[in-house]
């Protein structure tokens, strides 16, 4: 079942009968699988199958999407390229295989397709195969003086040659590849596995036969944890407290001692004592104060 979010294509149903009809003896094997039809084909005659696949009526395949290289290097053609057809109007998609090996070239389908010109340079590039008919098979990803053939699987990891940008000679330079120190090796053991040791709690994943006794059985005491021996008590610093804690225990303390006394020593201290400064005299309305303490 596929994600809601991925584009939906049409039934491939009648597709490899259609395209044996069209292409005859051009054809040495079909494939379905997982709902993705792939021919392999002749290699002296790939143009004119692709040809085929675009003009015949119920094929239309317009589209070529992608042109990729593939490298078995066990095999007497080691060499396999994909071409990779979209049909917008029947809303369906097909590979076409040709294989070849280091010296013999694929014809170019640039006359059906114009893109395939920089699709085919990038399969010259990284793997080495040439397309007879292509005007401009130049490198396009590595640099034009490379050495090799990136994603053969015979290639080194470093490469043949190294470059850099020389400031005596003003240039850049081509060198062996220098290694300062050998590749490192790896265990492969990815962090997500878990450690070996084992953790509180671990034994509850362990599975259990149907039935059986539960591996930690449930007890209605609370669980108990063991006090710090005495004789550590006193070696014990007692933690870090900022000045708002300490405010914050002070404040505590105080609350605690007056809610300790009595109804008596409390109705005393709400009492308000005497004060020394002499009360306000009243003034009359325009702000003036009359003689013995009146308004005028």
């Amino acid at each position: 079942m596929l994600a809601p979010q991925v584009p939906q294509t049409a039934s491939n149903e009648g597709v490899i009968e259609a395209a044996t009809a069209a292409l005859g003896a051009s054809v040495l094997d079909v494939k379905d699988h997982v709902g993705e039809v792939t021919l392999t084909v002749a290699r002296e005659s790939v143009a004119d199958v692709l040809q085929a696949l675009r003009d015949t009526p119920g094929l239309e395949y317009q589209q070529l999407m992608e042109i990729a290289g593939v490298d078995y290097p066990d095999r007497p053609e080691r060499f396999e390229v994909n071409y990779h057809l979209l049909s917008l109007t029947q809303n369906r998609r097909i590979r076409v295989k040709v294989a070849t090996d280091e010296v013999t070239p694929v014809p170019s389908v640039t006359g059906l397709w114009p893109v395939a010109g920089w699709l085919e340079r990038e399969v010259f590039d990284l793997y080495g195969v040439t397309f007879a008919g292509n005007s401009d098979l130049r490198r396009i990803l590595t640099d034009y003086n490379f050495e090799g053939f990136p994603l053969r699987k015979d290639f080194p990891l470093t490469g043949h040659v190294e470059m850099r940008y020389s400031e005596a000679e003003k240039r850049v330079v081509y060198e062996p590849v220098a290694l300062p120190q050998d590749f490192r090796t790896f265990d492969f053991l990815m962090p997500w596995e878990g450690p070996e040791y084992r953790l509180p709690g671990d034994e509850k994943a362990e599975p259990q036969a149907a039935g059986g006794a539960s591996p930690a059985a449930a007890s209605g005491e609370p669980t108990k944890v063991a006090a710090a021996p005495a004789k550590d008590a006193d070696k014990r610093q007692p933690p870090y407290a900022g000045d708002n804690e300490e405010r914050g225990r002070a404040g505590a303390k105080e609350a605690d001692a007056e809610a300790a006394k009595s109804n008596e020593a409390k109705a005393e201290g709400e009492v308000s004592k005497p004060s020394d400064t002499p009360d306000p005299k009243p003034s009359d309305g325009a702000g003036r104060r009359r003689p013995g303490g009146g308004t005028a």
